[in-house]
């Protein structure tokens, strides 16, 4: 049995499989309707959602499954102190696959090894993320047509977003990758990623304030929300929420085939005047998280 904890998990093999399987899905959906009837997934959040835990549940509805869970820690008992060890060993009984999101890094590992079910890690704290990441590569591979050969723009909260972390961490693997790191002083990535990953695998980037610096250089821009969730100085998150907003005076800098990804929610760091440009992707890339994990998920069962 496996579990998905980090997208350092599969082998770059490995997520050729499911990538190459989400596009299968893509052009016949009808195909893989019924392969998961009667099994069950369970969708643990311990923290809130939309896209990720309505993502999972329709994925497993579009196999043919069925879906249990709850949506956040008030309506489960770890508000009455249960541990995710104890949790996981019931949901077992429960159901044949579980997603997990909590907001302690390590969380989702921990229930893995007291699990007899394949433990999806949904989000854990600031850490990992990587069926966000599955969807990323699969919006990238799609419609940039290549893994390879990309000058990417991370920029917003790079110290807190996980899925910035887990992104990196899995396109360091591909061939020719530029990276520009766009972020406050206070948000740049913390240090292991840069000198674990990036200086490890000797890839190429800069670190720098200003977008307008680098969005011509640009094949992709990937945006991402300041968590406010994640700060313990609510100061310090007023002062550095909107330090970039992408709008469409932006845009007229960037290449005429540069796209742009964001995980989404959005709060402010896009102008909605950009939704309208045939380069923002964002909403075309939840849509492929449904077929990502519905890959995911039937790899996982072995049933694929």
């Amino acid at each position: 049995m496996k579990h998905l904890i980090s997208p350092l998990d599969l082998t770059v093999s490995e997520l050729k499989e499911i990538l190459d399987l989400a596009g299968e899905i893509i052009q016949n959906p009808k195909k893989y309707a019924t392969v998961c009837q009667g099994k069950k997934l369970a969708t643990l959040f311990y923290e809130p959602s939309t896209r990720t835990r309505l993502s999972f549940e329709a994925a497993m509805l579009n196999l043919g499954g069925s879906i249990l869970g709850f949506s956040s820690a008030d309506s489960s008992s770890a508000s009455k102190g249960e541990s995710v060890a104890d949790t996981i060993r019931v949901i077992s009984s429960y159901a044949d696959i579980c997603a997990m999101r909590h907001p302690k890094e390590g969380a989702p590992l921990v229930a893995s090894s007291y699990s007899s079910i394949p433990v999806i890690n949904a989000g854990d704290g600031g850490h990992n993320h990587p069926t966000q990441t599955l969807t990323d590569l699969l919006t990238i591979q799609t419609l940039k047509g290549k893994l390879n050969n990309l000058t990417i723009g991370f920029c917003g909260d790079l110290k807190f977003g996980r899925t910035v972390h887990s992104l990196i961490n899995a396109l360091v693997r591909y061939e020719n990758m530029n990276f520009m790191l766009i972020s406050p002083e206070e948000l740049k990535i913390p240090a292991y990623l840069r000198e674990e990953v990036l200086d490890a695998n000797k890839i190429p980037y800069q670190e720098v304030k200003l977008l307008e610096q680098v969005m011509p250089s640009l094949d992709l821009l990937y945006m991402t929300r300041v968590q406010r969730e994640r700060f313990f100085n609510e100061e310090d998150y007023i002062r550095l929420k909107d330090s970039f907003i992408l709008d469409a005076k932006k845009m007229e800098f960037a290449k005429e085939d540069m796209l742009v990804l964001h995980p989404l929610p959005r709060v402010n760091e896009i102008a909605t005047e950009v939704d309208s440009d045939p380069r923002a992707v964002y909403f075309k890339q939840a849509e492929y998280g449904v077929y990502v994990r519905m890959a995911l998920i039937m790899k996982l069962l072995e049933v694929a």
